[in-house]
């Protein structure tokens, strides 16, 4: 059955505006589509924004859409990897420990990238995956808690602040080949930064200190996270056995 001239014209209509809305979002006409693939990629990207919303002009990673998301990817059998793509400045503390610690307790192998940046509470979403890469021009800025907002001036203030630096430097340990002295000699460092103390790490300098496995990028991500889900399904045969 023929289409009517009518039709043909909305159909040319439709095509002609979902290129115009490619061009606006993307600037570019033909955007390449993923293959079905066994592997899911999580960006974070810009501030992790935690119980407080930020600007609009803010780039975010919300927390409420992260969780979610690893619970699906979790559940979801056709999934057998996830790679994380990190370009975060950092943000709300118990935001980025509870994806931290989410992304942690995954049965599925885990890869993550720090490109451009990985800072301040980045430091512990980047080192909770399985293996964690680092672009060789990417940076990792490690420092002290800092708080925002109303501040009492009582002892019980500076416990508060010390426990959750704690959590975050017991973490970090914990997820990488870092050990606590080295961590928190890098960031209570003074003279590295202009504003503040604490260290900024580049690429290599990161893998040196024992924070990331290795220097990399997307090649070598998948390489290794296909290299992880194959010895988790031997390990799977060999339970099964």
């Amino acid at each position: 059955m023929k289409e009517s001239p009518q039709e043909q014209e909305k159909d040319k209509s439709k095509g002609q505006s979902s290129i115009v809305d490619k061009i606006q979002q993307l600037g570019q006409s033909n955007v390449p589509q993923p293959a079905d693939s066994n592997i899911h990629v999580l960006p974070i990207i810009g501030q992790i924004e935690g119980h407080v919303q930020l600007p609009s002009q803010n780039k975010t990673t919300k927390y409420e859409h992260m969780i979610p998301q690893l619970i699906a990817i979790e559940q979801n059998p056709k999934i057998e990897g996830l790679v994380v793509l990190l370009n975060t400045v950092g943000g709300d503390v118990e935001a980025g420990l509870a994806i931290s610690e989410m992304i942690a307790s995954l049965s599925k192998p885990t890869v993550s990238i720090v490109l451009g940046g990985g800072h301040s509470i980045g430091v512990p979403i980047a080192v909770s995956a399985d293996y964690s890469f680092i672009a060789e021009t990417a940076t990792m800025t490690i420092h002290p808690i800092r708080m925002t907002g109303l501040v009492i001036g009582v002892p019980q203030t500076f416990e508060y602040m010390d426990k959750m630096q704690d959590r975050v430097v017991n973490f970090v340990t914990r997820h990488s080949n870092v050990d606590e002295e080295k961590f928190k000699e890098l960031m209570f460092a003074k003279g590295n930064l202009t504003r503040d103390i604490g260290t900024n790490v580049v690429g290599q300098q990161a893998v040196d200190h024992g924070l990331i496995d290795a220097v990399g990028g997307v090649k070598e991500a998948m390489s290794k996270l296909n290299e992880l889900i194959e010895h988790n399904k031997e390990n799977e045969k060999k339970v099964v056995q």
